[in-house]
This record gives C-alpha cells, sequence and structure tokens, in this order.
C-alpha cells in the first residue's frame, strides 16, 4: 500500500513548524535559569557519594565514608552511590540512576557546555566504576547491594558515622538476578556510549563488561526480589516488580546502540514480545524499563527509516521495529492533551504528572526526559507521533516537557522549587541523614544511632544544603509539606535527578535566559 501522503506532508510541516518554533516562539521562552539548575541537579550526585571523596569535591560538608565496603569478602565494593536519604547501596536504583546519567550525557552532553559536560561525565564515571567492580571482581557473581537496609533504618546517623552491618549480597547462577544483572549491563553500555569519544579506552572496558553481564543475566535467568536471603534485604525497598524481562530488553537495546552490533538487535527481534514489547506501559523507572526500552528502539527505527529515505509507513529496514514506534506514540499520546488517548488522571489540577502517591517526581523526570528523547528521534526522522486520527510534533513534546520543568523549578500551585538550592524558595527539611544533621566539620564527634533522631523529628532547617537535590514532590492536588518525617514527599533520590539531567541541558542550551 502506498504511504498516506497527505499525513506524511502535513507531520513534515508540523516539524519544520516545531524546529522554527524552538528557535523563535515565544512559548518557549525561558521561565528560568536552566543553565544553573543544571550545574545543581549535576553537584547533588557529589553529595551522594560514597567511598573516598576526591579533592575539590563540590559538596563540601560531606567526608569520606564506606571505606571498607566488602571488605569482608575480600572484595573492594568502596565507592557508588547512596540512593536517597539513607546510607545504603542499593544495586538496581544505582545502575538505573547511571544509565540516565549516561542517556543524558549521550543525547544532550553538547547543550551542556564544556564545563558542566566534564561534571557529568565525572557523575557517570563515579556510577561506572563502582558498577565495574561490582560485575567483574568475582567471576559468576554480581555484587548488588552493600548494606543491611533493616538495620541501616532503625539508625539516623550520617553517612561518616555509620556503625550499621555493611552486609554485602551478590546474585550468582545459583541464585540469580536478571533484573539487576540486566540494568548493571544496560549502565555500563550506556556508559559506553557516553564515553566513547572522550575516553576510548575506557568505553571499551565497560563494553566488554557490559556484555559479560548481559550474558550472565540471559543466560541464568530469574528475578532477584525471589534470590532466598536477598529478597529480605531489597524488598520492600527495591523489590522487581515488573520482573526481569523488561530489564533485558532495555540492556540488550543499550548493547546494541553502544556497539553496533546486529545480534543484539537480532535477540531484541527474536524475544521481543516475550519480554513486553507488546504491552503498552505508562510508567519508566528503576524498575519498569519497558517504556524506556521502546523509545530507545524507536531511535534505531527512524534512523534507519530516515537513511532509506522511507515514510515511517512504509516497509523498515528492521522489521519489526515500528511496533517499539506504535508503542512509544502511545507511551506519549496518553500525556498529550486534545488526544483521543489523553489521560487526564495522570495529572495534578497544576499540570504536574502524576503516577504515584510516595516519591511521585521520579515519574515527572523520567516522563519529561522520554519526552525529550523522543521528540529529538522524531525530528531527527522528519516525523510526528501519531495519535489516533490526530499528528503531534516533536514540538509539541518539547513544550509538555517544559511545562514539567518548569513546574519543579517553581511555575507551580505552591510557588515553590522542588529543587534544593535553586530560587527563593525550596524545601529545607529533607528527608537524608547527611543534610539533617551536623557535618563532621562543624561536630567531629560522633553522633549515635539513636541519638540522630533529635536531628529526624526537628522542625529546624537542614543543617547542610544538598544542592540540586529534587524531592519527591507534592501530592495529586498540588500539596505539599516541608516536613523531614513525610519521605513521600521530602525525601530525594538520585533515580530522581538523573533524567532531569539530561532535559534541563536540552534547555540550558535551546532556550535563551
Amino acid at each position: 500500500m502506498a504511504p498516506n501522503r497527505k499525513s506524511r506532508s502535513s507531520c513534515l510541516f508540523l516539524v519544520a513548524a516545531a524546529v522554527q518554533l524552538l528557535v523563535l516562539g515565544p512559548s518557549l521562552a525561558a521561565a528560568f535559569n536552566y543553565a544553573d539548575a543544571l550545574a545543581k541537579s549535576i553537584i547533588f550526585f557529589e553529595g551522594q557519594r560514597s567511598g573516598k571523596l576526591p579533592p575539590g569535591n563540590r559538596m563540601s560538608w560531606r567526608g569520606d565514608s564506606g571505606l571498607r565496603d566488602g571488605a569482608q569478602h575480600n572484595v573492594d565494593l568502596v565507592g557508588g552511590y547512596y540512593d536517597a536519604g539513607d546510607n545504603v547501596k542499593f544495586g538496581l536504583p544505582m545502575a538505573f540512576t547511571t544509565t540516565m546519567l549516561a542517556w543524558s550525557v549521550a543525547d544532550f552532553g553538547k547543550f551542556m557546555g564544556t564545563g558542566e559536560l566534564a561534571h557529568a561525565r565525572a557523575a557517570v564515571r563515579w556510577g561506572a566504576d563502582y558498577l565495574l567492580k561490582a560485575a567483574t571482581s568475582t567471576p559468576g557473581t554480581l555484587y548488588v547491594q552493600v548494606g543491611e537496609p533493616n538495620q541501616d533504618h532503625r539508625c539516623w546517623e550520617r553517612p561518616e558515622d555509620m556503625d550499621t552491618p555493611r552486609s554485602v549480597y551478590a546474585v550468582t547462577a545459583d541464585k540469580p538476578g536478571s533484573d539487576v544483572a540486566a540494568e548493571t549491563a544496560a549502565a555500563l553500555a550506556a556508559s559506553a556510549v557516553a564515553f566513547r569519544r572522550a575516553d576510548p579506552a575506557y568505553a571499551s572496558r565497560l563494553l566488554h563488561a557490559a556484555v559479560k553481564t548481559f550474558e550472565f543475566a540471559d543466560r541464568h535467568r530469574g528475578s532477584y526480589s525471589d534470590a532466598g536471603a536477598l529478597s529480605g534485604v531489597v524488598c520492600p525497598f527495591y523489590c522487581s516488580y515488573s520482573g526481569y524481562q523488561d530489564e533485558l530488553l532495555w540492556a540488550a537495546s543499550w548493547l546494541h546502540r553502544a556497539s553496533n552490533n546486529a545480534s543484539f538487535m537480532s535477540y531484541v527481534q527474536a524475544n521481543g514480545l516475550q519480554l513486553g514489547a507488546g504491552d503498552d506501559d505508562f510508567s519508566f523507572s528503576w524498575d519498569d524499563k519497558r517504556a524506556g526500552a521502546k523509545v530507545l528502539l524507536s531511535r534505531a527505527f527512524l534512523k534507519n527509516q530516515r537513511k532509506k529515505k522511507l515514510s515511517p509507513k512504509q516497509q523498515p529496514l528492521l522489521p519489526g521495529l515500528q511496533l517499539y514506534k506504535a508503542h512509544s506514540d502511545s507511551y506519549v499520546c496518553a500525556l498529550v492533551p486534545g488526544t483521543s488517548s489523553f489521560q487526564a488522571s495522570q495529572y495534578t489540577p497544576g499540570g504536574l504528572i502524576y503516577k504515584e502517591g510516595g516519591s511521585n517526581m521520579q515519574y515527572v523526570t523520567t516522563a519529561t526526559f522520554l519526552l525529550l528523547a523522543y521528540a529529538k528521534y522524531l525530528r531527527s526522522a522528519g516525523a510526528c507521533a501519531v495519535c489516533g486520527g490526530r499528528d503531534v510534533s516533536p514540538g509539541e513534546l518539547v513544550a509538555l516537557a517544559k511545562r514539567q520543568v518548569d513546574y519543579i523549578l517553581g511555575k507551580n500551585p505552591a510557588g515553590t522549587s522542588y529543587m534544593v538550592g535553586f530560587g527563593g524558595k525550596f524545601p529545607r527539611r529533607l528527608h537524608h541523614r547527611g543534610a539533617s544533621m551536623p557535618a563532621v566539620r562543624d561536630h567531629p564527634g560522633r553522633i549515635g544511632c539513636d541519638e540522630g533522631f533529635a536531628y529526624l523529628h526537628s522542625q529546624d532547617a537542614d543543617r547542610n544544603v544538598l544542592v540540586g537535590a529534587v524531592v519527591g514532590g507534592p501530592d495529586a492536588k498540588d500539596g505539599f509539606v516541608d516536613d523531614r518525617d513525610g519521605y513521600g514527599q521530602t525525601e530525594p533520590a538520585t533515580y530522581v535527578n538523573a533524567p532531569l539531567v539530561g532535559a534541563l541541558a536540552f534547555f540550558a542550551g535551546t532556550v535563551k535566559h
């Protein structure tokens, strides 16, 4: 069947108009200093570092911590990131954080400027270096967690003081964890893309480890949540509720992009339907990767369509990948007002994407990132998202993403920035041990496990400013209570910030302040 030329020309007009709008349109006038927000969003990761801090660590109130992590197993597991406001190194969210930081650099690094690009790459490397050690130190073993979370959560301690057990947990062939292993492979592969030009030797090491880790994940299938003793220490914190299939699809997609090895695309084509390719999914998170994988695979589809100068409705160069374009369309169409599939229930009255009651901002930043990444891929191919009988241009997706970023930075009913240290009004009572307690430089004496709870329950402002941290955010009616005990609203997390880095980079580079 011949392509619908009227629809095709209409989409090309929309894309051309969208490009012009980005350059000239008043609707994308800067509401905020996005470059400043970008810089702060990256600094945040320096406050979450575990291990021996480098000279010039810009979160100067932080000190070294976890310097013997892994020692009881004769393995070096020093480094990495604490996920949120506690002192545990959880492998699944840390790997996802690293993947999203790397994707931010890979797709939007050109908008960051030389200085911030270097800082963003340093943030990627801090996570990737740790994951390399976790994946390669012991053959047949992937270390996936350091710290006993139940005991950690019974204390309120600075990371520099912590004396709770630094237990080490791993997945093996006998106790598989395809979800965390495949996410680790995705993180290593995405990091290889981020360092491909800046440090080719390092990128090669990352890619080699990514391939081996993916093979391990695929060969020994199972969820780490079901791996015996692991289930009690990863649940309910980071259970793999979505299973491991989505991570296998996600990792194979990243390995194809990182290596351009056709075998990974063959894997996707052969296994995609069994791994969730046929399921529409409307959230993207550290747990569920389906929407992200589909947008990433749409990139490959659109790229090959462009090379062959085919319309999206003509025979594709990579058979089967048009399915991922269709599902990516479904994902974004549900977010775009005025389309037949728009889901108004996904928004607060003030216009914030709303998915979950606790730490909702993680879904906002991932959705915002996917809107921008997909808009980029569509624009490069002269394509639109097909939403029923309506074509949605890349420019519409960019404008929607900008409204989410602006809400986070202060254009919201509460008139508050949800990024710490940005703007005149922002959260001052974070559910975060290090931020809430005196820095070691100010209070060198140890603050014990129980003694620290006085700081948790205090109404005083944080002793230290965790610059750039984005908190869990408001409720379904745009309400927000700045209360340290309300962790669903006031706890920051690395996987909230990581996608926002890419979004802020895009607006810092394309919208004049």
